[in-house]
């Protein structure tokens, strides 16, 4: 295959409000930084740790006014973009790099209402809960290997 491909796709935190830059009147850039984490069981020590990776998100024009407008610090959401390496030049001279995640798809998966610790309004009478008639399966009856 003589082609090559530059995706990302990530479901993180944000670190941050939305941070946006106007350039014109039609252009703007919108960023915020995003966490991953990964977390294992330590072999040696048994105990669990978790690393946390912090991404760089770039979200240009109309799609920046939406996340501006819809995140806020701590939203979970799902990016689909490419890296991209940016060469600057720092206040003391210096050539420095960053690298960044060009948005081109986002789909946000925190629910408003969840994260206020609402509940969505229905015209339905709360009923209490029924027996189940089926059996429970409790985690040794459970062969899946996950």
């Amino acid at each position: 295959m003589s082609g090559t491909l530059n995706k990302v796709m990530l479901i993180g935190h944000l670190g941050d409000e939305v941070k946006m830059h106007y350039f014109d009147d039609k252009n703007c850039v919108g960023r915020f930084p995003l966490a991953t984490n990964e977390t294992y069981t330590n072999r040696q020590t048994n105990e669990r740790v978790t690393n946390t990776e912090w991404h760089n998100i770039v979200v240009r024009n109309k799609a920046a006014e939406i996340c501006e407008k819809y995140l806020s610090k701590g939203d979970k959401v799902y990016i689909e973009g490419r890296i991209k390496t940016r060469k600057w030049t720092d206040e003391k001279g210096l050539e420095r790099y960053s690298t960044e995640i060009q948005c081109i798809d986002f789909t946000f998966l925190t629910n408003k209402n969840e994260q206020q610790g609402q509940m969505p309004k229905t015209n339905q009478p709360i009923s209490q809960p029924q027996q189940s008639t089926q059996p429970s399966v409790t985690p040794e009856d459970d062969d899946l290997p996950f």
